[in-house]
C-alpha cells in the first residue's frame, strides 16, 4: 500500500504571528516565584498577569483593549500576604478570578465590568482549609459555584464558592506535591500529577481512585496531565535520561501508553493546553521560546506533530484564550498570551484559508438557487 509520509490534516499549516508592539502590554514586572504555573490567565474581557508585588502577592487585571504601556501605578488585585502562584477565570462568569498563593489561602475576586479603577484588596470570599502554599487553582467546566484547589499539603479540596466552606477534601490520595490537576469535559473526573511520579484518575464524589500509572515519566522533573475530550489523559514529563516526553493513556487500561513521544533534552517543564473541538494540543515549555502543537487522532501513531511557532524571546509563562473569545472571521482557532520579562504578548494561532474571488460567490449562489428552482418545478409537475 502507497502510504503518504505528509499526512493529511486540515491544520498541518496553522500559522502562528506575534501581536505588534502597539498591541502588546509593556513595562509588566512578571513574577519571579518559581513555582510552574502559567502566571496568566485570559477570558474575553481581561487579562491577568502574576506580578512582582512589594509586601505580599499581587497580579495585574487589564482589560484586553488595554495595550500599550502600562503605568507603574496601575491598580492591583492584591489582597494575598504571600507570592501569589496560580489564577484562574471563572468560565461562567467573566468578572470573577480565583487566586491561590503562599499564604495557604485562596481568594475569589468580583472584578468590576470596565476593569480596576484603584487597588482591589478585599475578596469576595476567602477560603481557607490548607496547611501549606497553595499551587493550583481550576474552577468546575459545567457546575456553577465549585472551585478545586490543590497545596503543598498534598490535599485537594473542592470548594463551593457560594457558601465559602469545602464540599470534598481529598486527603492521603497523594504523599507528595501535586504538579497539575485537571477536570474531565463534564467535571466528574479528575487526573492528577504528583511528585511520585504517578499519574491518578479520580472520582471525587467516589473519594477514590479509578486509575493509576506509576512511573508515567520515569524523570525527576515535574509531570502535566489533562483531560483529552474522549477521555483518554495526555501528560507531558521527562525520561530518566532528562529528555522531555509527551505521552497518550487510556483511563481504561494504564498498563502501557498508546503513544509516547521524546521531544528534545531542554529542562523546561512543558504546558499543555488544549482545544477539545480540533483536538489540537499546545506545548509551551517554560522558558522555551516556541509553542508546538500536535493533533490527537484515532489512527497511529495517535499524536501527530503539526508544526512549531518560535519566537527569539523565552516565555516566562502563558495564557490561553477560551474559543468563545476568539475571531471566527480571522479563521482564528487559538490566541496565546506570552509573557517575556517585562511585557505580555498575544500570539494568534491562525487556519489560513482560500482565497476566494467574490464573483465565485455569486456564480455558484446563482447555480445553487438555479438549481433550487428547477427542483420545485419538477416536484410540481
Amino acid at each position: 500500500m502507497f502510504r503518504r509520509v505528509v499526512r493529511q490534516s486540515k491544520f498541518r499549516h496553522v500559522f502562528g504571528q506575534a501581536a505588534k508592539n502597539d498591541q502588546c502590554y509593556d513595562d509588566i514586572r512578571v513574577s519571579r516565584v518559581t513555582w510552574d504555573s502559567s502566571f496568566c490567565a485570559v477570558n474575553p474581557k481581561f487579562v491577568a498577569i502574576i506580578v512582582e508585588a512589594s509586601g505580599g502577592g499581587a497580579f495585574l487585571v487589564l482589560p484586553l483593549h488595554k495595550t500599550g504601556r502600562i503605568d507603574k501605578s496601575y491598580p492591583m488585585v492584591s489582597g494575598h500576604t504571600g507570592p501569589v502562584l496560580d489564577i484562574d477565570w471563572c468560565p461562567h462568569n467573566d468578572q470573577v478570578i480565583a487566586s491561590g498563593s503562599e499564604d495557604c489561602t485562596v481568594m475569589v475576586w468580583q472584578i468590576p465590568e470596565n476593569g480596576l479603577t484603584g487597588p482591589m484588596s478585599a475578596p469576595v470570599v476567602i477560603l481557607e482549609g490548607h496547611s501549606k502554599r497553595v499551587g493550583i487553582v481550576t474552577w468546575h467546566p459545567t457546575a456553577r459555584s465549585l472551585l478545586l484547589s490543590a497545596g503543598g499539603d498534598n490535599v485537594i479540596i473542592i470548594w463551593n464558592v457560594g457558601t465559602g466552606e469545602a464540599v470534598i477534601t481529598l486527603e492521603d490520595m497523594h504523599p507528595d506535591v501535586i504538579y497539575s490537576v485537571c477536570w474531565n469535559r463534564n467535571g466528574s473526573l479528575i487526573c492528577t500529577a504528583c511528585k511520585d511520579k504517578k499519574v491518578r484518575v479520580i472520582d471525587p464524589r467516589k473519594e477514590e481512585i479509578v486509575a493509576e500509572k506509576d512511573k508515567a515519566h520515569e524523570g525527576a522533573r515535574p509531570m502535566r496531565a489533562i483531560f483529552l475530550a474522549d477521555g483518554n489523559v495526555f501528560t507531558t514529563g521527562f525520561s530518566r535520561m532528562s529528555e522531555r516526553q509527551l505521552a497518550l493513556w487510556n483511563p481504561q487500561n494504564m498498563e502501557e501508553p498508546i503513544s509516547v513521544h521524546e521531544m528534545d533534552t531542554s529542562n523546561g517543564v512543558l504546558l499543555p493546553f488544549y482545544d477539545p473541538d480540533t483536538n489540537v494540543v499546545y506545548l509551551c515549555g517554560k522558558g522555551d521560546s516556541s509553542i508546538r502543537y500536535f493533533e490527537i487522532t484515532d489512527e497511529t501513531p495517535f499524536v501527530h506533530y503539526l508544526n512549531t511557532f518560535s519566537t527569539k524571546e523565552p516565555q516566562r509563562g502563558m495564557g490561553y484564550m477560551p474559543k468563545r473569545g476568539l475571531d471566527v472571521n480571522k479563521c482564528e482557532i487559538a490566541r496565546f498570551y506570552k509573557l517575556h520579562e517585562r511585557k505580555c504578548e498575544p500570539i494568534t494561532m491562525t487556519v489560513p484559508r482560500k482565497k476566494t474571488n467574490p464573483s465565485d460567490h455569486s456564480l455558484s449562489s446563482l447555480r445553487g438557487l438555479k438549481f433550487q428552482i428547477h427542483s420545485i418545478w419538477k416536484r410540481l409537475d
